[in-house]
């Protein structure tokens, strides 16, 4: 009867630990998420600068840029209406294309983007190991007139007998 009553409470004990730790996890994962300057930094991020200096549109440092003001501006207006990241995504995508955003989407051919540096990186290993079986099985080199090289033993006992006959 001990034995069990131990058990339920290290069961309890454990069930309490992994809801308070899933709790903390929580709690610091959606710590700011509703903060404007938050949402305006990560948004800000997931965009690039149109004036043609492919840098990030937070970050672009292009002296006496035309677009990365307006766009700023833009960006912290949508926010501060409270309009969701994806609406403004989609109303900087239709204004000024796709190649507003950092990073493809995972929808239609803007999956390629994804799939195919892994399936280069897979062929690229299975081409190595391909060219490795090759090497490793590769015919030893032949000896003129069709000879082979003779294994270690009977390589030593030829040359015992080469040193024997002519007395080196």
């Amino acid at each position: 009867m001990k034995n069990s009553n131990l058990k339920s409470k290290l069961a309890r004990r454990r069930s309490k630990s992994l809801h308070t730790l899933l709790l903390c996890l929580a709690v610091f994962s959606l710590l700011g998420a509703g903060d404007p300057a938050t949402r305006f930094n990560e948004i800000g991020h997931q965009m690039m600068c149109i004036c043609g200096c492919n840098q990030i549109l937070l970050e672009c440092n292009h002296v006496g840029c035309p677009a990365s003001d307006g766009m700023r501006n833009e960006l912290m207006a949508s926010v501060e209406r409270g309009d969701s990241d994806s609406l403004v995504e989609q109303g900087f995508v239709q204004k000024y294309g796709p190649t507003v955003l950092a990073a493809p989407t995972n929808r239609g051919f803007d999956r390629a983007a994804y799939i195919i540096p892994f399936a280069a990186l897979f062929f690229g290993f299975g081409l190595i190991v391909l060219v490795i079986r090759a090497w490793k099985n590769r015919p030893t080199p032949a000896i003129a007139d069709g000879l082979r090289p003779v294994p270690g033993a009977e390589l030593e006992q030829f040359r015992d007998q080469a040193r024997k006959e002519t007395d080196l």
